[in-house]
């Protein structure tokens, strides 16, 4: 396959921070590439320098002559005064009727969800959110050899990004996007690029492969690094023996030591959560009763709704777009009032609510200074530590620390954002839109503490991996004023949207007790395969303990022919279950 676009030995820094040293990479045709990393770590850098917005410091970057392309930046700005049909139907060209009638145009509208804003409304009025899903139809619309995207599935909710991924998978254009979304990267991405410490790791696949190969990746480096240490002991150790040995004759030995010390790795910014819930939460936690919430607008959201939040509840709650799902957290929050109803709350709650937007954050103090506001001091585990010290385990370096709040990049305040709240120590999480401008690394810890978190959580977010990762139930608010629990998970709740747009058409709707989607039969598959994970592991463990107590059990043959027997059904169970799982793998590869 020809490549469309080459980067050769391509370096690009701001300030004195290099973003990019000396990378070398290639798109090729039909090729989609997901690309991840730490925020600030160059991932945009990279797209714009890809795609000739920004000129690379050294180095070159090419293109087949002729390319089509299309880029959706974050910054992208769309022309005042301007109607969405004008910047959606700008690059097809011709008169509305010609591109009004193509299904596939029409399609693209309404997946991305802008058909309902009215194409001859003025960009002017529109939300950014909105502005950006303008900006991506636009891109969609046209027949390209490479779409470049940066964060498209911000904006969208869980059925947005479906659709997205689907549509992607239907074109033939190749693809570069940044995004941290591992359902959607899992789904669309071939490839996988790593920006990390100036340079660009490539991976087959897509995040799953990218964990697996990055695992494999720190676990070489932790057996280099082994080996590195021992010799660095033992270097220093011959160096410590003494002035008569530091002579100019073993300069070698010393210029090895200085070598290995100035090969050890710089630290990478991590982010470690640690559960700050230490709160008691009593019988009741928030309830509401018989309550009505409405727009600003006064249109109706929810009505006779009474809902009431259990001790330890972990709820998913997703939506189509204003159907109320913020509305309803403000309303938990106590920070939204009631047309109807009443709103209680325990006496022992302490709420952690995450805004969407970033307002509630101090501009005008220092990053030390905004978590000191909350509190001076606080139990990390069994140990007291300072607003400082947590900042720094939460990726803030000790000079990054006095950097004023103004001045952080929007990946940086929502780390904060989420610093400050888990400081107060909250017993209750009310997160709203956890996901956005975080890097896959720190949504990682953020599951990882949430994963253990011991108290009432309530989480609004089109990331699907996250709601099924730390949710134990799912919630959903479909814009009829009610509230519906789903069983069935994010799946479900894509196919009542499926169902309930297919009666909208005036198509049939299946009847109850119909097949399931490929999709439910995926997520079967999915859950099965873990369970054999399991099941193998514990039969594996099991294994060795019976292969054991046959060594101590030599001389007491009744003992050792029970065991031998158990020993034969444990593998012959422990055989099948891997028979099956390569089944289901090779099935639902």
């Amino acid at each position: 396959m020809p490549n469309l676009i080459n980067l050769e030995q391509v370096s690009k820094s701001f300030g004195i921070t290099p973003l990019l040293e000396s990378v070398s990479m290639g798109v090729h045709e039909g090729e989609r590439i997901g690309v991840v990393g730490l925020n600030g770590g160059g991932k945009t850098t990279l797209l714009e320098v890809l795609t000739g917005l920004e000129p690379p410091d050294s180095g070159r970057v090419s293109a087949i002559g002729g390319l089509r392309m299309a880029v959706v930046t974050q910054r992208g700005v769309l022309p005042p005064g301007s109607t969405i049909a004008d910047i959606v139907t700008a690059p097809l060209g011709g008169e509305e009727h010609e591109w009004a009638g193509d299904a596939r145009i029409r399609n693209i509208l309404s997946g991305i969800g802008i058909a309902d804003l009215g194409l001859d409304s003025t960009v002017d009025n529109l939300s950014g959110g909105e502005r950006r899903r303008v900006a991506l139809a636009a891109a969609l619309v046209q027949d390209l050899d490479l779409l470049v995207l940066d964060e498209p599935t911000n904006h969208l909710d869980v059925e947005g990004v479906q659709w997205l991924a689907a549509h992607l998978l239907q074109r033939r254009s190749a693809l570069v996007v940044v995004t941290h979304d591992r359902w959607f990267l899992d789904t669309v991405a071939t490839n996988t690029w790593e920006v990390v410490g100036g340079k660009v790791e490539s991976y087959e696949g897509g995040y799953a492969d990218w964990i697996f190969a990055r695992a494999e990746r720190d676990r070489q480096a932790d057996a280099s690094e082994a080996r590195r240490r021992n010799l660095a002991r033992k270097e220093l150790a011959w160096l410590r023996r003494g002035p008569p040995a530091r002579t100019s004759k073993p300069r070698y030995r010393i210029e090895a030591a200085e070598s290995l010390i100035a090969d050890v790795p710089p630290p990478r910014n991590s982010v470690a959560l640690a559960s700050f819930a230490r709160r008691r939460l009593g019988r009741v936690v928030i309830e509401l009763e018989d309550a009505r919430l409405e727009s600003p607008d006064h249109r109706e959201l929810l009505s006779d709704l009474t809902w009431r939040l259990a001790p330890g509840e972990r709820i998913g709650l997703v939506g189509v777009n204003g159907s109320g799902k913020t509305t309803l957290l403000r309303a938990l929050a106590g920070d939204a009032q009631l047309s109807a109803g009443k709103r209680i709350e325990g006496q022992t709650v302490k709420i952690g609510w995450l805004r969407q937007e970033l307002d509630d954050l101090p501009v005008g103090m220092r990053v030390l200074e905004a978590v000191q506001d909350v509190a001076m001091r606080t139990m990390l585990g069994d140990k007291e530590i300072s607003a400082g010290q947590l900042a720094e385990r939460l990726g803030f370096a000790p000079a990054r620390q006095r950097t004023p709040v103004g001045d952080l990049s929007g990946g940086e305040r929502r780390r904060l954002q989420l610093t400050r709240i888990l400081m107060a120590e909250p017993n209750v999480l009310l997160l709203d839109e956890p996901t956005n401008d975080l890097d896959i690394d720190t949504l990682q810890q953020l599951e990882d503490m949430l994963d253990s978190w011991p108290g009432t959580m309530v989480v609004i977010s089109h990331d699907r991996y996250l709601i099924e990762r730390v949710c134990d139930t799912t919630w959903a608010l479909f814009g009829d004023g009610k509230l519906t629990n789903l069983p069935g998970g994010i799946e479900e709740y894509l196919r009542r949207r499926a169902t309930m747009a297919a009666g909208a058409a005036g198509s049939s709707v299946a009847p109850t007790g119909a097949a399931p989607t490929d999709a439910a039969t995926y997520r079967n598959a999915r859950k099965e395969l873990s369970k054999l994970e399991r099941q193998v592991a514990k039969l594996d463990d099991r294994e060795r303990a019976l292969h054991l107590a046959l060594a101590d059990a030599a001389h007491d043959p009744d003992k050792a022919a029970k065991l031998g027997a158990e020993l034969n059904q444990v593998v012959a169970d422990k055989s099948a279950a891997e028979e099956r799982w390569l089944e289901l793998a090779a099935d639902h590869d």
